[in-house]
């Protein structure tokens, strides 16, 4: 029967990391690694029988690799603040953790609720995600941002969801893409890719994949935001990129 670390890392997740927690019963252990929150989110996640590490931010990889490595178990069950396991997801780990594993790792997939609504299209579902892995075998990269599980094995997938809780308005989405964009325009310009003549067309190209061609239409007016968001994304990122070349030329 393998032992589960589960695993999670915060930053002011006071109204979050309660609801992680809780969607995790079967685990042998959860670990939480913080890095300096301002909040009550380490007293919240002590209260429910985490352990908690701070530990100063380095990237989303590095933190969960970071989280990983202090695990005592070398199964890892890695879950955001901001999500939570369904019921099925549960159920089919705890059935999982009573066999032997057949697979290095094991992905869900995953449904995000954003401004009051589930989203089932817009490129946002099913949106898989490899969270349950033997970290002797996988391990997080990606240096800013956009980190995923890379799994040296056979990868199975696992009944159930993890359910995200994003974003309740259009302004927290805006903030969100503003520091997104910041970590992947940086990571752009430590790759040496350079801004080109044809990025703007990139921008209205977004919106039509996300609304038309993923049947963001489908999602209602949520479906509208999150296209109209998506080609921000793009604007945004290229133009801090093209800022960075100009810093970078200046000097």
């Amino acid at each position: 029967m393998p032992a589960v670390s589960a695993t999670i890392i915060t930053y002011n997740e006071a109204p979050n990391i309660g609801r992680a927690i809780r969607s995790l019963p079967f685990a042998d252990e959860i670990l939480v690694v913080d890095s300096g929150s301002s909040d009550e989110t380490a007293q919240i996640a002590a209260s429910l029988g985490a352990r908690v590490i701070v530990h100063r931010w380095e990237g989303f990889a590095a933190q969960k690799n970071f989280a990983s490595n202090q695990a005592q178990h070398d199964w890892i069950l890695s879950l955001d603040a901001d999500e939570e396991l369904d019921a099925e997801a549960r159920a089919a780990i705890a059935r999982w953790k009573a066999s032997q594993p057949s697979a290095v790792g094991y992905r869900f997939a995953r449904r995000a609720y954003y401004q009051g609504r589930w989203i089932l299209h817009s490129g946002w579902y099913p949106d898989y995600k490899v969270r349950l892995f033997d970290r002797r075998q996988a391990c997080f990269e990606g240096r800013y941002v956009h980190e995923s599980v890379a799994v040296r094995g056979p990868v199975g997938t696992m009944f159930g969801e993890i359910l995200h809780y994003t974003c309740d308005s259009l302004e927290e989405h805006r903030q969100r893409i503003e520091f997104y964009t910041d970590l992947a325009a940086r990571e752009m310009f430590e790759r040496g890719e350079r801004r080109r003549a044809w990025v703007p067309l990139l921008v209205p190209w977004e919106f039509f994949r996300s609304y038309i061609l993923r049947l963001g239409v489908l999602d209602g007016v949520q479906g509208l935001h999150i296209a109209r968001m998506a080609a921000r994304y793009v604007r945004r990122k290229y133009a801090k990129l093209a800022l960075l070349q100009e810093q970078a030329h200046g000097r």
